[in-house]
């Protein structure tokens, strides 16, 4: 089974470009999740012929928002935090507006495993959203991963605005301390792995540097790849010798980030 993970930077954009339709027939995966679609399921027509697609659009108009193409059905579709999640952690006095509202994390449940895809608040170049990622969301998510691996494995992807190590950013030292590189969010991920996820790729490639799934616009960076690994796929443990492939796809444009995947068993 190939899964993917595409943040999008706008569904509406890609598929007037033609860049959706193309990566699909290309690579055909039976699973396809997006982040930050920027759009409502009434504002695009789109027909892609055998998935099943299901969205979780943010409240804001043109803001955020994840959606799921699968080729199976799921059993279920889960969108956004649970109630018990919500209630421990609080989202409400963030002054951007409450993170759950935006459409951030959507499941699919499966007969083996659930497949979630998330689009984790950016912390801002200011660094305003930071208390948000640190303390309330990172571990809300987190938790929220665990409570669901209790039922049957767990396969999550995204964009996480996070650039783990050294080796994830081409300029790790000019970067420390800012949006992305900061040791709280780089915490929140190491949390993520021990707590027994893992990163995919690095199954494959445990080390090394220029590997990157976004890239900024300026200064022709991903022509030159002058970019950062933000977008991942993090497995259960108990699916690790399932895992026969992690990939990154820097060829496919259309956005600004390039899609990444996963082939399990």
């Amino acid at each position: 089974m190939n899964i993917f993970s595409w943040n999008v930077n706008g569904l509406r954009a890609v598929l007037n470009k033609g860049a959706l339709q193309g990566f699909i027939n290309e690579y055909n995966p039976d699973i396809l999740c997006l982040q930050e679609i920027k759009a409502n399921e009434d504002q695009v027509d789109v027909k892609l012929e055998g998935y099943f697609m299901y969205w979780n659009s943010a409240k804001k108009k043109g803001y955020s928002g994840t959606a799921i193409l699968s080729k199976i059905k799921p059993i279920a579709i889960l969108k956004g935090f649970p109630d018990s999640i919500l209630n421990k952690f609080d989202f409400e006095n963030d002054g951007y507006g409450n993170p759950n509202g935006e459409g951030r994390v959507l499941v699919a449940e499966y007969e083996e495993f659930f497949i979630a895809t998330v689009y984790t608040p950016n912390t801002k170049p200011d660094l305003s959203r930071l208390t948000l990622r640190h303390k309330h969301w990172d571990p809300a998510f987190l938790e929220y991963m665990k409570q669901l691996e209790k039922k049957k494995p767990v396969l999550f992807s995204g964009d996480l605005n996070v650039a783990h190590t050294e080796d994830d950013l081409e300029n790790p030292k000019a970067n420390v301390g800012k949006h992305g590189f900061t040791n709280e969010e780089r915490e929140g991920f190491d949390n993520i792995l021990s707590a027994g996820f893992i990163d995919s790729f690095r199954k494959f490639t445990p080390t090394g540097n220029g590997h990157y799934s976004w890239w900024s616009h300026f200064a022709n960076a991903r022509a030159r790849n002058i970019g950062w690994r933000i977008d991942y796929w993090l497995v259960s443990n108990s699916l690790k010798d399932k895992i026969e492939e992690a990939k990154i796809y820097p060829n496919v444009m259309g956005s600004d980030h390039c899609p990444v995947s996963v082939r399990i068993k």
